[in-house]
């Protein structure tokens, strides 16, 4: 799933890529993609783009007052074009979802791939309407995002770090991946209770996520939207890389896994030593 980082990436690849230019057709072939339906979609055309903006993992094209928001979910992605195939696309069951299209031949498909259809695309007046985006917790890498603010968010939060990092209602942006490295990062581990957390543990769990995230930024920031899920994979320390040795102390990372997700970590850095239970897995071995 794209989180901050990539959306972030997504968001200043746009910017220079739409702003300024006409969108001349926005054309749905999944009609499962469309949460709404006042404005229709038919509203962004004939528009200019002002402003992209971002929400969290929304993404926001804003034209005259009009906003196309889109929530990639888990397996949708974007893919720049510098020219357009000719004539319209045609719905089947590939994984083309929907196409907008500019004056100057250019324009971009959202595609998802799998069999859950959770790729989202509002056509809104104010962004803030939007269930997913009224929710949103403070965006972790705000000015005003201090060691403070963070501090209090996790006051009485009584989840595990790992939950409590990924509720989009509490800080913004983070997902499955990022968590994980976070939580690499703060040497905690992701079953920690967050309201035990001492000031000096808090401290250094600020400086995690704000770092965590910056340098992934700086990774990404330049790259085409082509290349960011590459990037993105080659950055994760522990994310992904169940089995392979911690870049850190060398132990082999270990996994948890849940019935639609899993988490990575690693032992040594994060656990005291001791690798974390994982029920799934029990339960398999019984």
């Amino acid at each position: 799933m794209p989180e901050l980082p990539e959306v972030e990436a997504l968001k200043d690849f746009l910017a220079d890529h739409l702003v300024g230019r006409e969108v001349v057709r926005v054309l749905p072939v999944a009609i499962s993609v469309l949460k709404t339906y006042d404005p229709p979609v038919s509203a962004f055309e004939g528009r200019e783009v002002t402003a992209v903006h971002r929400h969290g993992k929304f993404l926001d094209i804003e034209a005259d007052g009009l906003h196309f928001v889109t929530h990639l979910a888990r397996a949708g992605w974007l893919h720049w074009k510098d020219t357009l195939p000719d004539g319209p696309p045609r719905p089947g069951k590939g994984p083309l979802a929907l196409r907008v299209a500019l004056e100057t031949g250019e324009g971009f498909d959202l595609t998802e791939a799998g069999t859950q259809k959770k790729l989202a695309v509002y056509i809104t007046r104010d962004p803030a309407t939007i269930p997913g985006v009224a929710r949103l917790g403070p965006d972790p890498l705000a000015d005003d995002f201090d060691e403070a603010r963070f501090a209090s968010l996790l006051a009485g939060e009584r989840r595990q770090l790992k939950g409590a990092l990924r509720d989009q209602s509490l800080i913004a942006g983070v997902g499955n991946a990022y968590s994980d490295e976070i939580l690499h990062a703060a040497q905690m581990s992701p079953f920690k209770l967050a309201a035990t957390l001492s000031p000096e543990e808090t401290r250094r769990l600020y400086e995690a996520l704000r770092s965590t995230l910056t340098e992934a930024v700086e990774r990404s920031h330049g790259l085409a939207a082509g290349r960011l899920k590459k990037e993105k994979k080659s950055g994760l320390r522990v994310h992904g890389r169940a089995g392979e040795p911690c870049p850190v102390c060398g132990d082999t990372i270990r996994e948890v896994s849940f019935s639609d997700s899993s988490l990575q970590y690693c032992p040594t850095c994060q656990t005291g030593g001791k690798p974390l239970a994982d029920r799934r897995m029990s339960k398999l071995l019984k």
